[in-house]
């Protein structure tokens, strides 16, 4: 028989696997968010060399190089979480996902943490 199911079902969401749903679907949007930015940025060259460069030293303050990081480490999730999906659909992963998800996490954060590293490595705090 049909079951009516709820909006919202706190037990649903107590599995690895929704939990990487989410955040996958999340940093896709996040992604999708910094490519229309990326894009505005380069429009900004058609208006001229002057409001480029305007444009540029807005985003070269210590606020968007801490973003960039944020940037790197959605960058890192979605990869990673994508090799699983592909490793899980097309290879029978769907045996050892859990262990293969925090796996893959702890390289992305690994992999986030050395670039993390070298972008605010270059970062001028005093000015």
């Amino acid at each position: 028989m049909y079951q009516r199911t709820k909006v919202f079902d706190p037990n649903y969401y107590r599995f690895i696997g929704s939990w990487a749903w989410i955040l996958h679907r999340l940093s896709g949007l996040a992604l999708i968010f910094y490519l229309c930015l990326h894009i505005w940025v380069i429009n900004t060259l058609t208006l001229g060399p002057g409001k480029f460069d305007s444009v540029m030293t807005f985003l070269a303050s210590p606020l968007f190089k801490i973003l960039e990081v944020g940037l790197w480490g959605v960058i890192m999730y979605h990869a990673f979480n994508g090799v699983r999906i592909v490793i899980v659909d097309f290879f029978m992963g769907s045996l050892f996902h859990k262990k293969m998800f925090f796996i893959l996490v702890a390289i992305a954060a690994i992999l986030w943490a050395i670039g993390a590293w070298l972008l605010l490595s270059h970062i001028n705090w005093g000015s």
